[in-house]
């Protein structure tokens, strides 16, 4: 009679199956009519059982599409794969329709759904969640801060700003924010932490963007945080992704209680 096989034997294949996948996730989120792809990035230790903090990043004009992938590429997508032990946390990262900005409401809803499907498939904690984005994700990030500001424990917009500069001789796809953008924006935002970071030769978003906002933030009572990088351009989410004491900061900051409301 043959002897049987221990059942631990028999057990590990079953359990090696139902190993939870991990890294950079595919996903779709349905706002109205329209379906759109993002991403979703869970650290190599996840499990059913965390509820980790959750990062909703934004990404810049260049990777702006359809695909669901372009987002990954560049900004926060780089820090993680270079320094994923600095990053324990849930990452969503929402696609920008072409044509379209951060700051406008539709892709506002949609990075904000991405960010609630996130939350509740992966058991995000709620007390602990932030925005950043960069160029025009750092414009979205201002512009989605100031209309929920509830729901971030933090946030760190790179390169970024709240009024688009002409450029190329054409004139600012969006018109500027009547009174004082600057001002208001402060107002709203001036009670969540703020780390932002800007290149001091940027050619695109002028450094004087993150200046002002910093100037308001300091004029609303804030205490922001800023790093302004001598000499370097456009290219400022490389050094503030790779930044060792920016996650530090970041995962340092939480939320009394979880917001009473989520974002729709």
């Amino acid at each position: 009679m043959k002897s049987a096989l221990p059942i631990a034997v028999l057990a590990a294949p079953a359990i090696l199956c139902a190993r939870t996948e991990t890294g950079f996730l595919n996903r779709t989120v349905r706002v109205g009519p329209e379906s759109y792809k993002y991403q979703v990035y869970l650290p190599d230790h996840w499990t059913k059982r965390d509820r980790l903090p959750v990062i909703l990043f934004l990404h810049g004009g260049g990777e702006r599409g359809q695909n669901g992938l372009s987002q990954t590429q560049v900004g926060l997508g780089g820090g993680v794969r270079f320094f994923p032990e600095r990053y324990p946390a849930i990452i969503v990262m929402p696609q920008c329709r072409p044509d379209m900005r951060w700051t406008q409401p539709e892709m506002q809803a949609v990075a904000l759904a991405a960010l609630e499907a996130g939350i509740r498939e992966f058991k995000g904690d709620r007390t602990r969640v932030y925005l950043t984005g960069l160029s025009l994700g750092g414009y979205g990030t201002l512009s989605i801060a100031s209309r929920h500001a509830q729901l971030f424990a933090a946030i760190a917009p790179v390169c970024g700003g709240i009024v688009y500069q002409r450029r190329n001789d054409r004139p600012p796809a969006e018109p500027p924010p009547p009174g004082d953008p600057y001002a208001d924006t402060a107002a709203r935002i001036a009670k969540i932490p703020i780390w932002l970071f800007h290149g001091a030769a940027d050619p695109v978003v002028p450094v004087s963007e993150s200046q002002k906002m910093v100037e308001a933030l300091k004029a609303a009572g804030a205490q922001p945080k800023y790093t302004e990088y001598p000499g370097v351009g456009h290219n400022s989410w490389d050094k503030a992704y790779a930044d060792p004491d920016f996650p530090k900061w970041l995962f340092g900051q939480k939320l009394a209680a979880p917001p009473k409301k989520t974002a729709k």
